[in-house]
């Protein structure tokens, strides 16, 4: 099994820049497709047994959905690029047929998970994605959490966005989440889908680390990775995300996992664990937050 997949490899035939599946993946749950859209272009996919939510990563769009219940229509203004501001997003729910639309292109994220419970389609606005920073000193990064547990309401899927400011690392300390352990670690796959801010025309990169727990299959990764590019990780110890000094990293998570409770539970790796203690004695990055999200309308 391949686990890094350079901009391209995780392309099958058909419309979609990024098309990672279960069945390609090798595991049970956690899906994520890429698609790109001219002006004026559309795009129309059948959710199957998954739910999805749709994210402007640029651009914004149209989502018409239609199922046995009825149909729902959200306009979603979407945003310049990742690196610009938190997005409106919508969510798709399973056994549904959805067309995005968009006037001006863009690009656009579908996170999904396989799952059994059908929710009602509905919108989530910029203005409630809480925007978190985490860690501090060069451990410093944001976190758009629009899909996390507790914030947003799905079956299974668990989707947030990761910032990096050039020359810090994020996905510190080592963690994983491949053991049912009640109330300290829950079993989720995980996608990591990448894009950078370039530099007077010059692209950027970073790196990823994933190394084996003694659960699964062993994953280990050492990659460097590019705009474009997917990390597979079904087990394992994940991080550093590292980003090269000059360029603002960007990273989709997705996860899903067959636990009862749609959690994200944790277990740091024990030899870097210590690295939280030390975060409150340091100043957070003073670039960040990048962007906040937008006032709420009255």
């Amino acid at each position: 099994m391949t686990y890094h997949l350079p901009a391209g490899r995780a392309a099958a035939d058909g419309p979609y820049a990024v098309d990672v599946t279960p069945e390609s993946a090798g595991w049970g749950y956690s899906g994520l497709r890429v698609v790109h859209l001219p002006p004026g272009g559309s795009h129309t996919f059948d959710s199957g047994g998954s739910e999805w939510i749709v994210l402007p990563l640029s651009g914004g769009c149209t989502v018409a959905t239609a199922d046995d219940f009825g149909q729902e229509t959200f306009e979603l203004d979407g945003r310049d690029s990742v690196f610009s501001g938190v997005t409106d997003f919508a969510y798709v729910p399973r056994d549904a047929r959805a067309t995005l639309t968009s006037t001006g292109g863009g690009r656009f994220a579908l996170t999904g998970a396989r799952c059994t419970r059908r929710l009602p389609a509905r919108y989530g606005p910029a203005s409630s994605v809480p925007v978190e920073l985490r860690g501090s000193g060069n451990c410093s990064r944001q976190v758009n959490n629009f899909g996390a547990a507790g914030v947003f309401e799905c079956d299974k899927l668990i989707a947030v966005e990761v910032l990096t400011p050039g020359g810090n690392w994020s996905s510190f300390p080592p963690h994983k989440h491949d053991e049912h352990r009640p109330g300290e670690e829950s079993v989720l796959e995980e996608i990591y889908y990448f894009e950078f801010a370039a530099h007077d025309g010059t692209p950027g990169l970073g790196y990823q680390r994933v190394s084996p727990s003694g659960q699964g299959q062993g994953t280990d990764v050492l990659a460097e990775v590019r705009d474009g590019d997917v990390v597979l990780i079904p087990d394992g110890w994940h991080g550093p995300s590292m980003a090269v000094p000059g360029h603002h990293m960007y990273y989709l998570n997705v996860m899903a996992g067959p636990e009862a409770e749609r959690a994200w539970l944790i277990c740091d790796h024990p030899d870097h664990a210590w690295i939280r203690d030390a975060w409150p004695g340091q100043a957070v990055d003073p670039r960040l937050p990048l962007y906040t999200a937008p006032e709420r309308s009255a």
